[in-house]
């Protein structure tokens, strides 16, 4: 069997959001996770890790991510960022934020912000795995 590595770009989103899916659940596997992934997007999670007695929900985004319809779910966001898994705390996140973001029409109209790098003041706030 020969077996050809896929390219991220050439993928459609529902190719990327699996192919997100895999990759994140096995870095979270490397900490003892279990992750089963949900058909409905159930309170928000697109998928489940599982460690004992401790269960996140986790939402797959494109890239650092805030979002209303998120808020008091207990959701974790994440993504892939320069070939490393970022993960964090949505709620966490957003009590973090400074004045102008929450001052921008992005967030005050369509409930959602998102950056197109992670600003180092976050660093703090977000769980970094290798791939």
């Amino acid at each position: 069997m020969k077996l050809l590595k896929v390219e991220y770009n050439k993928l459609n989103a529902r190719q990327k959001e699996n192919y997100n899916y895999h990759k994140v659940a096995s870095a979270l596997a490397e900490y003892g996770y279990n992750s089963m992934r949900l058909n409905d997007d159930w309170q928000g999670a697109d998928f489940i890790a599982i460690k004992g007695d401790d269960m996140i929900k986790v939402q797959l985004k494109g890239r650092f991510t805030i979002d209303k319809k998120y808020l008091g779910k207990e959701i974790y966001i994440a993504f892939i960022e320069d070939e490393v898994i970022k993960i964090y705390d949505h709620d966490e996140v957003v009590n973090s934020l400074t004045g102008s973001i929450l001052e921008t029409e992005s967030w005050n109209t369509n409930g959602s912000y998102s950056w197109p790098k992670t600003l180092n003041t976050y660093n703090d706030i977000i769980t970094a795995l290798n791939l």
